[in-house]
C-alpha cells in the first residue's frame, strides 16, 4: 500500500468510524480500515437500531457524553432528502420507577443538574399518553423527550462514508499485531506494517485478541440477543410516535418501538456467556427467546405471544466495571485503544471521538475514567 497516513484506524463500527471523520476533519490523512465492510453484521455496531439515551442514574460524566453525542446523532438527518428514511427517530426514552428501584429518581436529579431536557410523568398521565403499558407496580415514570433510536448499521455507514468523504481511506483488510513485553506493539497489516504514524485500535469485541496480553482480562466479549417481534396487525400503537423506547431495569429488558417494519425489538439487559466473535454460533436461543416474550408481556400485554420477525446474535465488549477505554497503550502513544463498549457504548460514539481527537492532537487531559490503569481488579457492572 503507497502513501503515508497520519492515522490508520482499525475497526470502521460506531467508534472507529466516528474517529476516522473527526480526525479527518482536523486535518488528519486517515486510513479508515475494516475486515468486512462498516455495520456488517458480526460488529457489535451492527443490526438495525440502538436506543440513544442520556440518562445514567448519578453518573454525570455519561450523561454528558450522551447528551452531547444525541446531538450529533441527529445531525447526520441533517440533509436528508426526499423519501429517505430518517437515521434518528425521537422516540423519547422512558424510564419506569418502581418502589424497589430508586434509579428514575437518582436519573431525573442528574438530568435536572446537567440541564438535560426531561419529564416527571404520574401513574395516571403515563396511563393517558402511553395506554399501552401495563402500570401495575409503576410508581412514577422518567420521559427524555428528545432522545430516542438511531439506525445503527445505516448510521455506521453513513459515518464512513462522511469520513471517506472527508478525505479519509477506507480499504478492506486485516490488522494484527506482534506483542512483546512491556514493548510497543507490533501492527501489520495484511502482513506489512501498517502505513501511519499513530494507530487507533478500535475493533471492538476482536480487541482484547489483537493485544490479548495487556487486554484478554480486561476486556470480556460476551453473547447477547435481541429479538424483532411483530405488533398485532392494524394496530399503530407500537410504532414510533406512539411508543416510546423504554427501558424497565426491574424487569431487565429495554426495548424499541416498531421502527420500519421491522417489529418492536426487545433485549433482555444482563450479561450472557464469554464468547469469541469469530467462532460464535448466531442461531437464537429458544429459551432466551420465550424468556424476552414473557418479560415483554408483563410491560406490553398485548405483544403476548407476538410473532418472532427477527433475532440477532451479537457480542457486548465489556470492561471490568462497563467504563468505555480510550487511552494510548501503556508502551507507546503511537497506539491507541479505543474500546470497551460494555453494551452501552454505540450511543457515546461522537462523543469518544471528539475526545480521542482532544487528547491525540491538542494534549488534552486524559478522562480518569476511561484510561486503561483506572480497570478495576474484580468484575462489578456498575454502569448501565
Amino acid at each position: 500500500m503507497s502513501g503515508r497516513y497520519d492515522v490508520a484506524i482499525v475497526g470502521a463500527g460506531a467508534f472507529g468510524a466516528w474517529c476516522a471523520w473527526t480526525l479527518a476533519q482536523r486535518g488528519q490523512r486517515v486510513l479508515l480500515v475494516e475486515a468486512w465492510e462498516p455495520g456488517h453484521s458480526r460488529a457489535s455496531s451492527g443490526d438495525e437500531s440502538r436506543i440513544v439515551r442520556t440518562g445514567y442514574a448519578a453518573d454525570a460524566l455519561y450523561t454528558r457524553m450522551a447528551d452531547a453525542s444525541l446531538a450529533a446523532w441527529r445531525s447526520l438527518d441533517a440533509d436528508r432528502r426526499g423519501a429517505e428514511p430518517p437515521l434518528f427517530h425521537r422516540t423519547g426514552v422512558l424510564w419506569f420507577s418502581r418502589a424497589r428501584n430508586d434509579r428514575a429518581e437518582t436519573t431525573a436529579a442528574t438530568l435536572e443538574a446537567e440541564g438535560v431536557s426531561h419529564e416527571r410523568l404520574s401513574p395516571t398521565e403515563l396511563a393517558r399518553r402511553f395506554p399501552q403499558f401495563d402500570l401495575q407496580g409503576v410508581s412514577w415514570g422518567l420521559l427524555e423527550p428528545e432522545s430516542g433510536a438511531v439506525m445503527a448499521r445505516r448510521s455506521v455507514a453513513r459515518v464512513a462514508a462522511l469520513a471517506v468523504a472527508a478525505g479519509a481511506r477506507l480499504v478492506r483488510g486485516r490488522v494484527h499485531a506482534e506483542e512483546a513485553d512491556a514493548a510497543e506493539p507490533r501492527l501489520l497489516l495484511d502482513g506489512e506494517p501498517v502505513p501511519a504514524g499513530r494507530v487507533v485500535l478500535a475493533c471492538g469485541p476482536w480487541l482484547p485478541a489483537l493485544l490479548p496480553e495487556l487486554l484478554g482480562g480486561r476486556i470480556t466479549p460476551t453473547r447477547q440477543e435481541v429479538f424483532y417481534l411483530g405488533p398485532p396487525p392494524g394496530e399503530p400503537a407500537f410504532g414510533a410516535g406512539r411508543l416510546p423506547a423504554f427501558v424497565d431495569f426491574e424487569a431487565e429488558i429495554y426495548a424499541i418501538p416498531d421502527l420500519e417494519g421491522r417489529g418492536v425489538k426487545i433485549g433482555v439487559d444482563r450479561h450472557g456467556p464469554a464468547c469469541d466473535p469469530d467462532s460464535l454460533d448466531r442461531r437464537p436461543d429458544p429459551a432466551l427467546l420465550a424468556e424476552a416474550r414473557e418479560r415483554l408481556a408483563r410491560v406490553l400485554p398485548a405483544m403476548a405471544g407476538a410473532p418472532l420477525l427477527e433475532s440477532r446474535v451479537c457480542q457486548y465488549e465489556n470492561t471490568p466495571n462497563g467504563d468505555l477505554l480510550v487511552d494510548a497503550h501503556p508502551a507507546s502513544e503511537r497506539v491507541w485503544l479505543v474500546g470497551g463498549g460494555s453494551g452501552h457504548g454505540f450511543k457515546h460514539a461522537p462523543a469518544v471521538a471528539a475526545h480521542l481527537a482532544a487528547r491525540m492532537l491538542d494534549g488534552a487531559a486524559a478522562e480518569p475514567r476511561l484510561a486503561l490503569a483506572s480497570a478495576p481488579p474484580e468484575r462489578r457492572r456498575a454502569v448501565y
